[in-house]
């Protein structure tokens, strides 16, 4: 995940190495080994994941930054979904970058923690008629998760009914289970929020100086109370990228650019927003192709 942003020229000129060896020490975490050498086994712990998932994004964010001119994207919107909302508030201005790390790593352990308390997982629907997928989670409690437009939504709740979900689908859906330790961002991460908001009052935040869009609504976050407050709410909200989506239909936006680790959220972006341009910033290689795209002046 991290291998591509730490070798080269681009890498070089932000100090990509230093950067990810300032974040290790911060969390306690070697993020240099686990981002290029460690197997899928050792990463897949939430408590490694979501701090590694932050620091690719941001180091990406700011190779990205090296590549364009000065003052570029200075007032495009930006969103994330779920932990990728951390890099998006720092990517906002609205969160040091340091800082985004650090809070994903409490994040992510406090929520591993909360997944080992009950065995509860998340799996996606796919197609079937939005109201009948929802009636038939109600009727097995559980949640919507995720609701993530493009005909996909995630359930989440005790792995007993998510079964029954998967034994008997709603009409014309799929069911696919997830690989995650538990039913993010339900009642379930109840402690996890308990745990965040004492961290999250010790970090300062800041208003955004670019549009931030909350993937608990859509809407823009209005300074940084209400960003502190939503991010902490937000392992325990629904992520609804839909109404991400349909705010960035809104604004006029015509082309989107996703950090890495990309792809996911590029093609949600392509299927529900027919027209839009999508770049995947997967490795450095992708950099051109980026600022040519944001310097043909694409809104």
């Amino acid at each position: 995940m991290l291998d591509p942003w730490l070798r080269g020229p681009a890498a070089e000129s932000v100090e990509a190495a230093a950067t990810v060896a300032r974040w290790s020490e911060l969390i306690g975490l070697d993020l240099a080994r686990l981002g290029t050498s460690a197997d899928a086994e050792e990463i897949k712990d939430t408590a490694v994941t979501q701090p590694l998932i932050v620091a690719t994004a941001l180091l990406a964010h700011q190779q990205l930054m090296g590549a364009l001119p000065d003052g570029a994207l200075a007032d495009a919107p930006t969103a994330g979904h779920s932990v990728g909302e951390l890099a998006a508030a720092a990517v906002a201005g609205a969160l040091d970058a340091d800082a985004a790390v650090e809070l994903a790593a409490v994040r992510g352990r406090e929520m591993a923690a909360a997944c080992a308390a009950t065995p509860t997982g998340m799996s996606a629907v796919l197609g079937g008629r939005p109201e009948q997928v929802l009636e038939r989670l109600k009727e097995l409690g559980l949640d919507p998760a995720n609701r993530n437009g493009a005909g996909q939504l995630v359930a989440a709740g005790p792995t007993e009914a998510l079964e029954r979900l998967a034994a008997e689908p709603p009409e014309r859906a799929r069911v696919i289970a997830l690989a995650v330790a538990g039913a993010f961002h339900t009642r379930y991460m109840a402690p996890a929020e308990q745990a965040l908001r004492g961290y999250a009052e010790k970090i300062e935040f800041s208003d955004p100086v670019r549009p931030l869009l909350s993937n608990a609504d859509g809407e823009a976050v209005s300074g940084a109370a209400d960003l502190r407050e939503r991010l902490v709410a937000q392992v325990t909200v629904a992520v609804r990228w839909d109404l991400c989506m349909a705010a960035l239909r809104e604004r006029g936006v015509t082309a989107v650019i996703e950090l890495a680790p990309a792809g996911t959220l590029a093609g949600l972006v392509k299927r529900e927003l027919k027209g839009t341009k999508t770049l995947p910033l997967k490795t450095p290689d992708d950099l051109t192709s980026a600022a040519e795209l944001v310097q043909g002046g694409v809104a």
